[in-house]
């Protein structure tokens, strides 16, 4: 018999199945919409969240997420990029024009450099298959992001998912008791940002 870990886990891979096919149907129109609005919200989120001198925290995309590398070229922005490691987590690095190296889940980072601390961060937009109204969000299982986001330094950072509406579940997605909402997604329909309850 199943237990409730097992159940959680069960309908987390399905979902990730299901939600990786709409994702990946998606025409490059509405990764092109996503991208303006990544642009125009983060005048909203530096305006309300950043100061000056600390890291904007981005991703190097993968098949399927929007691509929003762009965030490097604009001047004034330092930005990191994550790295993952099976036996540490996830830790995030400045991304100059150094060389990137391969990290343990084969995604391009800039391990050379040194580990930013969270006190130095102000934002992080992150990838996600889907999210729900609640802003808990379904990755690809390591829990890399949560744990990070578990750590209260953290967990203070405005954390925001680049999603299609599409991927958006008006269904509460299943959780598991280390899952951490985030604070709001961007989309093709702009910035959605959840008022936290308490």
């Amino acid at each position: 018999m199943k237990n409730i870990y097992d159940e959680v886990k069960s309908r987390k891979k399905n979902l990730r199945k299901k939600y990786n096919l709409i994702r990946n149907s998606n025409p490059p129109l509405v990764h092109e919409e996503i991208k303006l609005n990544v642009k125009s919200a983060l005048n909203i989120l530096l305006n309300k969240y950043h100061v000056e001198g600390k890291y904007i925290g981005i991703y190097w995309p993968l098949k399927g997420e929007v691509d929003i590398r762009f965030i490097k070229e604009i001047n004034s922005l330092k930005v990191a990029l994550p790295s993952s490691a099976k036996s540490s987590g996830i830790s995030y690095h400045h991304w100059s024009n150094n060389q990137l190296e391969i990290d343990s889940n084969s995604i391009p980072a800039p391990t050379k450099n040194n580990a930013i601390n969270p006190n130095d961060m102000s934002i992080l937009f992150v990838p996600a298959i889907a999210i729900d109204r609640d802003g808990y969000r379904l990755g690809y299982g390591g829990g890399y992001f949560d744990r990070l986001r578990q750590k209260d330094l953290w967990f203070s950072i405005p954390s925001f998912l680049v999603i299609s509406n599409n991927c958006i579940s008006k269904k509460p997605l299943p959780r598991e008791k280390w899952d951490v909402p985030f604070n709001g997604w961007i989309s093709e329909k702009g910035l959605h940002q959840i008022e936290a309850t308490n």
